[in-house]
């Protein structure tokens, strides 16, 4: 988030890699590195580099001097990086930091919504032959995530899943029931939103699959969307692109069962399981 803070205030200011090197002290190729997020960041080099874009508002440098601070400080993820790729360890990240979470998923029920059992049921579907202790790790590590929905400063989750992840029948019929069970309880809590598209409702606007977008409280900093892959992911934050994504979240909110008819539908699930 800072690399690209910091690569578009260079853009608009006209200034080129070479130059920003120079007034830190440093190559060309540092510059790139520092904006694609590949190396550590000093907070005196981004103050200078803030001066030299001509940032004078002093909430703004501020805002991005905190970011500095954050980026080299190692979040309670970290300790996990033994288990987790280091485009998945971003994400996590950018979640800690988000004040609202938007997700659509159509394969399974999104992470942050997963009940244990069926995080582990999940988990271990992907990571055949992973022992033991690794499967219990990666499920540590997703109810970890999901511990800020209910702790202070609670980000806003708004989930629209598609109707088949949640008929589509994960660990057995124990673990789809308490699945169900924990999608009601988490539906009733203030700053979550379950919305369901129906099967009846056909072709839909999110053709192109899964997608999670996150807006943070700083309101200079652009929203990232996140499109994950089987060995990536996608980090996008240019305007043209997050606005295409966002549009399409917005139709599938729209079309998608009301929060309350979702409530209603999961109950119905829940009596069918």
């Amino acid at each position: 988030m800072l690399g690209s803070q910091l690569r578009r205030l260079r853009e608009a200011r006209g200034v080129s890699r070479q130059d920003a090197g120079y007034v830190i002290r440093a190559s060309e190729s540092k510059i790139s590195r520092l904006e694609l997020g590949r190396v550590s960041f000093k907070e005196r080099d981004v103050d200078d580099l803030l001066t030299l874009y001509g940032v004078r508002d002093e909430a703004e440098r501020a805002a991005l001097l905190q970011l500095a601070r954050e980026a080299n400080t190692p979040g309670w993820w970290h300790r996990y990086s033994d288990i987790l790729p280091g485009w998945f360890q971003t994400y996590v990240g950018l979640e800690e930091s988000a004040a609202l979470i938007r997700t659509y998923e159509l394969q399974f029920v999104p992470g942050l919504l997963q009940s244990e059992g069926y995080a582990r049921a999940v988990i271990r579907q992907g990571n055949a032959g992973a022992a033991d202790h690794e499967i219990e790790q990666r499920v540590d590590l997703r109810l970890q995530r999901q511990e800020r929905l209910t702790g202070p400063e609670a980000p806003r989750l708004w989930a629209v899943l598609d109707e088949g992840a949640l008929r589509r029948p994960i660990g057995g019929p124990e673990v789809m029931r308490g699945q169900f069970e924990h999608l009601i309880k988490m539906a009733k809590l203030p700053n979550v939103t379950i919305q369901v598209m129906p099967f009846r409702f056909g072709g839909h606007a999110a053709e192109g699959g899964a997608f999670s977008i996150l807006r943070f409280p700083e309101q200079d900093l652009p929203d990232v969307v996140y499109v994950e892959n089987l060995t990536g992911a996608m980090y996008l934050d240019k305007r043209d692109d997050v606005d295409t994504y966002l549009q399409v979240m917005e139709r599938l909110c729209v079309d998608s069962e009301t929060p309350e008819r979702t409530v209603e539908l999961l109950g119905d699930l829940l009596r069918e399981a």
